[in-house]
């Protein structure tokens, strides 16, 4: 196993069924003291060779996030750390050929998840395709994205955005590294679902990440995640009350407290009903991120990136299976609940979504409609709508659907959130329980295949036509999709009367919030 001259310092992984793997590289000095919610700083580097084997703490989160609903390694206990900021990579080798790069951001709402989990393990991807995988880790919850800047008068220029800041300071330790693990970095893919989804979406407008990447896979979360200063200003001076600091007096008290104190209370005010939803989250400041993300893309921001973009047909059924009661939801809490959406009146919704849901015969209780309706929200409208900018704007874009379903938990969930992970990676039979979630049959064997190749094809090419060879780029009239379900088609449209409900609403506000 060769000794790896990195621009920090020498570095030296592990080799495991022919894949060189390197894992907890930092790429960036740790956050801590003076440095805690500052940008990301240049790591001053170490003498002698790191044994980049074992991965490195992660970042904090409460412990539930930590050992995660998707980790599918119980007896995995993580430890948690404020130097956190590392990187691992999987390479067929560390030659002098340039592999197309794939950089995965991790989901977790941004208040949870790590590079590490079990899941996203690259070897799978590295081998079948012979690229080289990248998985970081980044700050999270009330150490990554809340904006101090503005009550603390500038002592402490947070501006929320760190999290997103971490990420744009990995991919600067990709480009000038990768090529000596045998990457290309002239050609990097940025991916990542859920808050990772939404993080490449926001990397697409973020000016500091320019050039940084060529090609795009939002999964399950496009460019529609960020809050507004005022918003940001409101969470911030509600967290320094749970706090109990002053944030005009009691700077150093801020940058000596506990992480875990932190943490914990932005666990609790995110528990809150804060009019916002997720409250830990991009923002819009007006300078690191000028624009919400999908008006930038709309002016340009991306024109130069090629994007493939998509979601999963029910994401919304894994939250609504880790919602105690709410499977009892009525018409009128139904009807209730869309009413009162903070933009707009979603209750003309209903009666279309429960003949779309009756017409293929699936369930059209009170709670399954009320979970179609958000699924669309939150996550496959906005795919669709970056797709529309980037093809309005004459770029080859790509749109997915996954309608592939969990045999888990009785089949309830559907095709869910996250249901695409194990498929991307080919950790669907990592072990016993993301066989159950995923599912281990053959048929699931030959999607994982499929949809590996041609997440692979498009950072190879730009282009996901391998297999899927008739897969157009995506426009108004036809829109060409990718479906993955048993087995993976392209339709144009699908689910198109459900699509056209959207298009009627005037404003897109509610699209991608929470």
């Amino acid at each position: 196993m060769s000794q790896i001259e990195t621009s920090t310092g020498k570095v030296q992984g592990a080799e495991r069924d022919g894949i060189e793997v390197f894992k907890g590289i930092p790429y960036a000095a740790p956050p801590v003291g003076e440095l805690r919610w500052r940008s990301p700083q240049a790591h001053p580097g170490w003498s002698g060779v790191l044994q980049a084997t074992d991965y490195s703490p992660i970042s904090w989160q409460s412990i539930n996030e930590a050992g995660g609903v998707l980790s599918f390694d119980p007896n995995n206990k993580p430890e948690l750390s404020e130097d956190c900021l590392t990187l691992n990579i999987w390479t067929p080798s560390t030659d002098s050929e340039k592999r197309p790069v794939l950089f995965w951001i991790h989901g977790g709402g941004f208040v949870g998840g790590s590079g590490s989990s079990l899941i996203y393990d690259g070897a799978r991807l590295a081998q079948r395709g012979d690229v080289v995988v990248v998985s970081i880790n980044y700050r999270l919850g009330a150490l990554g994205f809340v904006n101090l800047a503005e009550v603390t008068g500038g002592r402490i220029p947070a501006s929320g955005n760190e999290g997103l800041e971490d990420q744009v300071f990995a991919l600067k330790w990709v480009r000038d590294n990768i090529e000596r693990f045998g990457g290309d970095p002239s050609n990097i893919t940025i991916f990542g679902e859920s808050a990772g989804g939404m993080s490449v979406g926001a990397l697409m407008a973020f000016p500091a990440a320019k050039g940084l990447f060529h090609k795009a896979i939002p999964q399950s979360g496009a460019c529609h995640t960020a809050i507004n200063l005022s918003q940001a200003t409101n969470i911030a001076e509600k967290l320094m009350s749970k706090l109990g600091v002053s944030p005009n007096k009691d700077v150093q008290t801020l940058i000596e407290m506990p992480a875990s104190q932190i943490t914990e209370q932005g666990q609790i005010l995110a528990a809150e009903d804060n009019g916002v939803g997720m409250i830990f989250q991009p923002c819009v400041d007006g300078n690191v991120l000028p624009k919400l993300p999908i008006d930038s893309v709309k002016q340009g921001s991306a024109d130069d990136v090629a994007v493939l973009a998509g979601a999963t047909r029910d994401e919304w059924r894994l939250f609504v299976s880790m919602t105690p009661g709410i499977a009892n939801m009525t018409e009128d809490q139904l009807r209730s609940q869309l009413q009162n959406d903070p933009q707009n009146d979603l209750s003309p919704m209903i009666e279309p979504y429960r003949d779309m849901l009756t017409s293929i015969g699936h369930d059209a209780s009170p709670v399954a409609i009320h979970s179609a309706i958000q699924s669309e929200r939150a996550f496959r409208i906005p795919a669709i709508r970056l797709a529309e900018a980037m093809s309005d704007r004459g770029c080859d874009t790509y749109e997915y659907l996954f309608t592939v379903e969990s045999p888990a938990m009785k089949g309830i969930l559907g095709s869910c959130h996250a249901i695409d992970i194990g498929y991307v990676f080919g950790s669907h039979t990592a072990n016993k329980g993301t066989s159950t979630f995923f599912g281990g049959e053959d048929e699931h064997k030959q999607l994982a295949e499929t949809v590996m190749d041609t997440w692979l094809s498009f950072a190879r090419t730009g282009r996901p036509n391998d297999p899927l060879t008739d897969w157009q780029p995506y426009d108004r009239e036809n829109r060409s999709t990718g479906v993955f379900g048993l087995p993976a088609t392209v339709e144009n449209d699908p689910y198109g009367e459900v699509r056209a409900l959207w298009d009627q609403l005037e404003s897109e506000s509610p699209i991608g919030t929470f």
